[in-house]
């Protein structure tokens, strides 16, 4: 099985202003940008699970020619409450890396 790390160039996490959290997945070449887009790993589903979000909030919207796919979400906690561990949301792509995907063809 494979990871985010062998589809993806750049994984990231951070803050898109105080109430939403988006992530970024770039990917090192045009075959690997499709297949990670025909894999549906990167899903509302999945987004909604992880972060307690409602899956109509979560927006997954691919950039072909950027060979990017970017996720969109309200934050768990917005950024600067008490509660909020990771204030830039620089760490919130972690649990994401050790998740399994298909192999690369």
């Amino acid at each position: 099985m494979a990871t985010l790390l062998d589809y993806c160039s750049l994984v990231r996490s951070k803050n898109a202003g105080p109430f939403t959290l988006t992530f970024d997945f770039m990917c090192r070449d045009e075959h690997t940008y499709r297949a990670l887009v025909e894999t549906g790993f990167l899903s509302r589903e999945l987004f909604a699970g992880l972060f307690g979000a409602d899956e109509g909030q979560v927006l997954v919207v691919n950039h072909p020619l950027a060979l990017a796919v970017k996720v969109s979400l309200p934050r768990p906690i917005v950024q600067g409450d008490l509660r909020d561990s990771d204030c830039y949301a620089g760490q919130q792509y972690a649990p994401l890396m050790a998740m399994k995907l298909p192999e690369l063809c």
